[in-house]
C-alpha cells in the first residue's frame, strides 16, 4: 500500500536515518520502536506527507486516505463535541449542501424537458448514491458510538470543545479521525490520555478497522494486543519483525546476541591477518602478499553491532516505618464541585500491606478520592488515617508542580534530612541526573525529565503509605518496568491510579472501580478486573438498535407465555431455539472464564524476572498466540449468539 523506497533524512549535520525502505500493507499493525530520538516521530511525519527525506520517496497509492495523530496539536473551538465531530464527514456535508442547493433550485423551475433540468435529476441520483455508500443515514449513530467508546457522555455532546482539557480534545480529535474511516492510520502515543475502559475499546475497535495502523506507545500491554509487527529503528536502520512488541524485544536480545559473536570472530580475523601482514611487511620476497592482506582488510565490512541503550532508572523505596494493622478508613466519602456530584458513599477499609488500584473513566473521581486521602480538598463523610501513617503522595500533575527557577540539585536538597543529604547526588544519578545535569534549571528540562524528579522526591522520606496518581506519565517502557519492579520489593501500603495495564499487572492485588458516582470492591487483579469488564460490555448489547432494551418474557391473559405485551405467542420452536442458544452462551461463557484465567496466568509468567532466560519463549509464545486467537473466537461467536438470542426475544 505505501512503500518507504531509500530514505536519508539528515538534521543539522546529523543523520537520522539512512538508506532506509520498508513496506506497509493494507491491514498491517506496525508498532514503531526505539529509543527516545531515534526517529519514530519523524516516520510518521514522513508518511503522512508532513515531511520530506533527504533523498528516497515515500511511495502512495492514487486516492489512498491518510489520518495522522500527533502528541501535540492545535485545537480548534467555537463549536460543540458533536459538531465538532461531525467534521470529519466533510464529504457528506458537502453532498447535503449540493443536494440542497439542487432541491431549491428545482423548486423554482419549469425546463423540464431540458438538459440541464435532466442533468439535475441525474446528479441527485448520483449525490444520494454515493451518500448511501458513504452511509450517511447512519453518521449520528456512529458519531454517538465512537464518542461514548471513547469515554465522553451523552450529556457532555453540547458542551463546547473549549470547555474540555487538552486530554479530552486530544480524544476528540482521535474520535475524528476513527469517523474517517482512513486507508493508514498513523497514531503517536494515542494512549497517553486515555482511561483503561477507553483503551479498550479502542484495541477492540482496531480488531475489525479495515485499514493499516502504524503506532508509537509507551503501553507494552497496549502494542502487545493490537500490533502484529514491529519495526525497530536503531542505527540509523530499520529492522522489520513480524511480530508484536514482547516477541521482539526476545528476538532483539538474540540478534544482538549474534551481532556480539560475529563481531568477535571478525575481529579474531583481523588479528591474525595483522599478525601476518606485521610478519610479513618487511621481507621483500613476502612484500606483495603483505600489501593483499592489507587491502583485503580494508575491503572487509566492519560488523556492526547494534547500540544498547542502557540509560534507565535505577533505585530502590527505602524501608518503611512500620504503621498499624488498619492504614486508612474511609466512611460515607463524598465529593462535588458546584453542583455535581462526582461519587457519594464510598466505604473502604485499608489494612497493612494492601496493593490497590483506583480504576474507571476520566472524571468519575479517582484523583479526587486522592486529593481526599491527601488531605488537599473538600469532602463530605470521613477519611482516617491509621496508627503511625507517613504518607507519600505523588500527584498526577507534580512534575508541573515544581520550582521552575530551583535546579535540579536544590529541588531535592531542600527537602532532604538526615543521612541522605550526603547521598544527594548518588539519589539523582540513579534517576539519570549526572554531571551538569544536577545544575540544570527545572524549567529546561523535559517532561520526561520533571517527571523522573518528582519521583525521586519520593525517597527522601521512609513512607509506609504511598499515593501514586498516574506515575508512569513521560515514562519509557524500561524506566516503568523498573519502578514497577521497585515497588514489588516495597512492602509499604500501595495505593495506584493508572492507565498502564501492564505497569499495574501483578502489582495490585484489590480493585476499587469509580464509576458512575459510586465506588465499588473487586476482590481481583487489574486482568481479572478487565476481563469482567469486558463481558460486561458485551452483555450491554442487549440493549440495542434505537437504544431500546430487550422486554422480558411476560404472560397473556390467559396464562400463555409471549415474548412483548400485544405481539404473537412464541411458538414452540422459537422457545427451543431460545434454550438451546441460551445454553450454548451459557457454554461459551464458561469457556472464556477458563481461557482468561490461562491467559492470565502466562500474562504473569511473562513478566516474572528472567523469564526470557529460564523459558523456551518462541514455544512458549507459539502457544500464547494460539490461546489469544481461540480466545477472539470465543467472544465473537459469544457476541453472534447474544445478538441472535436479542432478535428472537
Amino acid at each position: 500500500m505505501i512503500s518507504v523506497n531509500s530514505i536519508t533524512v539528515n538534521f543539522g549535520g546529523f543523520t537520522l536515518f539512512e538508506n532506509v525502505s520498508f513496506l506497509v500493507n493494507s491491514r498491517d499493525r506496525i508498532g514503531l520502536a526505539g529509543k527516545n530520538g531515534s526517529g519514530k516521530s519523524t516516520m510518521l511525519r514522513l508518511i503522512a506527507g508532513l515531511q520530506t527525506p533527504a533523498s528516497g520517496s515515500i511511495s502512495k497509492p492514487n486516492g489512498i486516505t491518510i489520518a495522522y495523530l500527533p502528541q501535540d496539536m492545535v485545537h480548534q473551538h467555537g463549536k460543540t463535541v458533536f459538531e465538532e465531530a461531525k467534521t470529519a464527514f466533510v464529504e457528506i456535508q458537502n453532498l447535503d449542501k449540493r443536494l440542497l442547493e439542487i432541491n431549491h433550485a428545482l423548486e423554482t423551475r419549469t425546463d423540464y424537458q431540458s438538459d440541464s433540468y435532466s442533468n439535475l435529476i441525474n446528479e441527485i441520483t448520483d449525490i444520494t448514491h454515493r451518500l448511501e455508500v458513504l452511509g450517511s443515514s447512519n453518521m449520528d449513530e456512529e458519531i454517538e458510538k465512537k464518542l461514548k467508546g471513547l469515554g465522553f457522555d451523552r450529556k457532555d455532546f453540547d458542551r463546547q470543545t473549549s470547555e474540555f482539557s487538552g486530554g479530552w480534545r486530544m480524544r476528540l480529535e482521535l474520535v475524528k479521525l476513527l469517523l474517517q474511516k482512513p486507508d493508514v492510520l498513523l497514531l503517536d502515543e494515542p494512549t497517553n490520555h486515555l482511561d483503561i475502559e477507553s483503551m479498550q475499546w479502542l484495541e477492540e475497535f482496531m480488531e475489525t478497522f479495515a485499514g493499516a495502523v502504524v503506532l508509537i506507545s509507551h503501553d507494552k500491554k497496549f502494542l502487545d494486543n493490537v500490533t502484529t509487527r514491529t519495526i525497530e529503528i536503531s542505527n540509523k536502520k530499520i529492522y522489520d519483525y513480524k511480530t508484536n512488541y514482547s516477541h521482539y524485544l526476545l528476538l532483539r536480545t538474540e540478534r544482538r546476541e549474534q551481532q556480539m559473536a560475529a563481531a568477535r570472530n571478525q575481529q579474531k580475523i583481523i588479528n591474525k591477518t595483522q599478525v601476518l601482514i606485521d610478519k610479513n611487511r618487511a621481507k621483500a620476497s613476502k612484500a606483495a602478499f603483505a600489501q593483499s592482506l592489507i587491502k583485503k582488510l580494508d575491503r572487509m565490512e566492519k560488523v556492526e553491532v547494534d547500540e544498547e541503550d542502557i540509560s534507565s532508572i535505577h533505585f530502590k523505596f527505602p524501608p518503611p516505618k512500620h504503621s498499624g494493622k488498619i492504614v486508612l478508613t474511609v466512611k460515607h466519602a463524598g465529593k462535588s464541585y458546584d453542583d455535581k456530584q462526582i461519587f457519594a458513599d464510598a466505604n473502604f477499609i485499608l489494612e497493612k500491606g494492601d496493593r490497590i488500584a483506583f480504576v474507571g473513566r476520566n472524571g468519575e473521581g479517582k484523583t479526587s478520592m486522592m486529593k481526599i486521602i491527601a488531605g488537599q480538598t473538600e469532602f463530605t463523610g470521613t477519611v482516617q488515617l491509621g496508627h503511625s501513617v507517613l504518607m507519600g503522595y505523588f500527584e498526577q500533575d507534580q512534575a508541573e508542580k515544581l520550582d521552575s527557577d530551583k535546579t535540579v540539585f536544590d529541588t531535592i536538597d531542600e527537602l532532604a534530612v538526615g543521612e541522605i543529604r550526603g547521598r544527594i547526588r548518588n539519589l539523582l544519578g540513579a534517576f539519570l541526573f549526572s554531571g551538569e545535569d544536577v545544575d540544570k534549571k527545572v524549567k529546561v528540562l523535559s517532561g520526561g525529565e520533571r517527571g523522573r524528579l518528582a519521583l525521586c522526591k519520593l525517597l527522601l522520606q521512609p513512607y509506609n503509605l504511598l499515593l501514586l496518581d498516574e506515575p508512569t506519565n513521560h515514562l519509557d517502557i524500561r524506566s516503568k518496568d523498573i519502578l514497577k519492579r521497585a515497588l514489588l520489593d516495597y512492602t509499604g501500603t500501595l495505593i495506584i491510579v493508572s492507565h498502564d495495564r501492564d505497569f499495574m499487572d501483578g502489582l495490585v492485588t484489590k480493585v476499587y472501580e469509580f464509576r458512575e458516582g459510586h465506588v465499588k470492591e473487586h476482590l481481583c487483579d487489574i486482568n481479572e478486573f478487565m476481563r469482567k469488564r469486558k463481558l460486561e460490555r458485551l452483555t450491554e448489547l442487549k440493549t440495542f438498535g434505537n437504544g431500546r432494551s430487550v422486554s422480558p418474557v411476560q404472560f397473556s391473559e390467559n396464562g400463555n407465555k409471549t415474548l412483548n405485551p400485544g405481539k404473537k405467542e412464541t411458538t414452540q420452536l422459537q422457545e427451543d431455539n431460545l434454550k438451546k442458544i441460551a445454553k450454548r452462551v451459557k457454554r461459551i461463557e464458561e469457556d472464556i472464564e477458563e481461557l482468561e484465567k490461562r491467559k492470565s496466568a502466562a500474562d504473569k509468567k511473562i513478566n516474572t524476572p528472567g523469564f526470557y532466560e529460564s523459558e523456551d519463549t518462541v514455544a512458549f509464545f507459539g502457544d500464547y498466540n494460539r490461546l489469544k486467537a481461540e480466545l477472539d473466537e470465543k467472544f465473537t461467536l459469544w457476541e453472534e449468539l447474544s445478538r441472535q438470542l436479542n432478535a428472537l426475544n
